[in-house]
């Protein structure tokens, strides 16, 4: 696999965790530098691992992932996103905006957008190549994209004020839609 492949593959997989990124920065408008880091190194490197399992696993294990993937990272997603609607709706005192992100919060988000980097590391295993410059190539693109939204959402939230809750929690539920339609359809 070339060069050029593998950083194609690496922007696709790291787009949902960029998306995230940026929501999740927008949702906790105080994340400092420390955090915005923390939820990138953690993309980055969910983003990483998961090929190097899928490849790890080899076929005899895509059965039994491809039939749930979609739904672990809707299920994630969406209950994630759909507590920041609910959080944006509340108004005056009963809304309870996060000064940062939680360690399981950030977790749960990381884990949701690795999913397919999964499969990737499966096919990689078919299609017998090597992984170790794959998953690095595809955990530093993700990490470096993600810190970059982190950074954007938080110039975002400032402009727009309240909606940037509601937004957040839109495009989260709207990716988890997205992944699961996608699997849905393919199957």
């Amino acid at each position: 696999m070339d060069l050029t492949t593998i950083l194609l593959v690496a922007l696709g997989l790291s787009l949902d965790a960029v998306a995230v990124s940026l929501a999740s920065s927008c949702y906790a408008p105080r994340v400092d530098w420390r955090q915005a880091l923390s939820l990138s190194l953690l993309f980055g490197v969910f983003q990483a691992l998961m090929p190097l399992a899928g490849w790890l696993a080899g076929l005899g294990f895509k059965s039994l992932i491809a039939d749930v993937d979609h739904w672990v990272a809707f299920i994630l997603l969406a209950f994630i996103g759909g507590r920041m609607i609910v959080e944006s709706r509340r108004d005056g005192e009963r809304r309870k905006q996060p000064a940062c992100l939680g360690l399981m919060t950030m977790l749960g988000l990381a884990l949701a957008t690795s999913i397919d980097a999964l499969a990737v590391g499966l096919s990689l295993s078919a299609l017998r190549v090597g992984i170790a410059l794959p998953a690095l190539i595809i955990g530093l693109v993700t990490f470096l994209l993600s810190l970059l939204a982190a950074i954007a959402g938080r110039r975002f939230s400032a402009r727009l004020a309240g909606r940037a809750e509601l937004l957040g929690g839109l495009i989260l539920v709207a990716i988890g839609l997205k992944i699961l339609l996608e699997h849905l359809q393919a199957g």
